[in-house]
């Protein structure tokens, strides 16, 4: 009893602190903005209380829009653990309704079987009709009882593969989002693991080309440092809407870290690439940047990318070390650029490398 008043306690506490931030800053107490408070009190989510932290200290308060970019930035995906874990066990509780009801069947038939085997032994020394009705009589109660446990299982089945089957469902919808990058929608980087890899098997197969854009933003720092993580937080998700918007068919694009972005291009030469890579750069260049909170005009963001293509022998290592050496040559020759491992910024660069 004591520890169930200690829990009491130590939640209220962290409800107080949580209805009291809303009442100072004059939120909407919406359940969402009570979870967002209620898990700044806990201090359970670091990343989010040191937002929380730097913006509060920063500008006195929290805008409606900067509450909805935390919570789904900092708390929705946390959700996808606790779905599949519900989810899990619906089916493993499904699984043992059947086990449970498979066995009794068995147990039936194995009846069955014994009272198949009485009857086959008596007919052999029946001798007269009272005997012979007396045994038609049992095999008919035990084929009865036999036809109603195959009806009733027959019936919990098929409503098991209905359940099974929409838990199926949610299963992979639950999976598609522990492939998603929370932030910005795209593909995360376990996902862009798992799509390079096949990629790069087709290419080889089939003798396709296959192409490898690799982005960073540039002076991402600077937009934390100056305007918080929030508007960093924004700065990614309009990359990633541009990536989006220029991205079709079988072209992968995925958050492969921090602020670095990658798009694989299937059955696409180094020429194609670099045109789809410049068409990204412009697209973003192209996008003026607002703080959500004040309508605030900060500028505009650009983005350096590095282009490789898959060469024979190749493996997904080097095709990601090539463009990623390739990027890191734009950003050191000016940034908002793009250079292939056939510009002279990156072949002189690989040459001193060798030598």
């Amino acid at each position: 009893m004591v520890n169930v008043l200690d829990e009491h306690e130590r939640t209220m506490a962290f409800a107080d602190v949580a209805l009291s931030q809303i009442k100072s800053l004059r939120h909407p107490a919406t359940p969402r903005n009570y979870e967002i408070w209620y898990v700044y009190a806990t201090g359970y989510n670091a990343a989010l209380n040191k937002i929380i932290n730097e913006t509060l200290a920063r500008s006195g308060k929290l805008a409606e829009a900067e509450l909805e970019q935390l919570y789904e930035t900092y708390l929705s995906h946390l959700k996808t653990t606790d779905r599949l874990d519900k989810v899990g066990a619906r089916v493993i509780g499904e699984i043992d309704d059947v086990m449970n009801l498979i066995t009794d069947a068995l147990g039936m038939t194995a009846s069955y079987d014994a009272s198949l085997a009485s009857a086959d032994q008596k007919l052999a020394s029946v001798t007269d009709r009272e005997q012979l009705v007396e045994i038609i009589d049992m095999l008919a109660k035990s084929t009865r009882e036999m036809r109603d446990t195959n009806r009733i299982l027959e019936q919990r089945l098929s409503l098991s593969k209905s359940e099974i089957s929409g838990l199926q469902h949610s299963l992979e919808a639950i999976r598609a989002e522990s492939l998603t990058d929370p932030l910005t929608s795209l593909g995360n980087r376990k996902y862009f693991d798992r799509m390079i890899e096949i990629a790069v098997q087709t290419a080889l197969a089939n003798d396709e080309p296959l192409s490898l854009l690799m982005f960073d933003i540039d002076h991402f720092k600077s937009f934390n440092d100056s305007y918080g993580h929030l508007t960093g937080d924004q700065v990614l998700r309009l990359v990633g809407i541009s990536l989006k918007q220029a991205i079709t068919g079988r072209d992968v694009t995925a958050r492969y870290g921090g602020e670095e972005f990658a798009v694989l291009l299937p059955n696409t030469a180094l020429r194609q690439a670099l045109t789809v890579a410049d068409q990204i750069r412009r697209a973003v260049m192209a996008k003026e940047l607002k703080k959500k909170s004040t309508g605030e005009v900060l500028g505009r963001v650009t983005i350096s990318v590095g282009v490789s293509m898959l060469k024979p022998g190749d493996d997904t290592d080097a095709l990601i070390e090539r463009a990623d050496a390739c990027l890191y040559a734009a950003k050191r020759n000016g940034r908002n650029r793009v250079i292939s491992e056939v510009d002279s910024e990156y072949t002189a660069q690989a040459r001193s490398q060798v030598a």
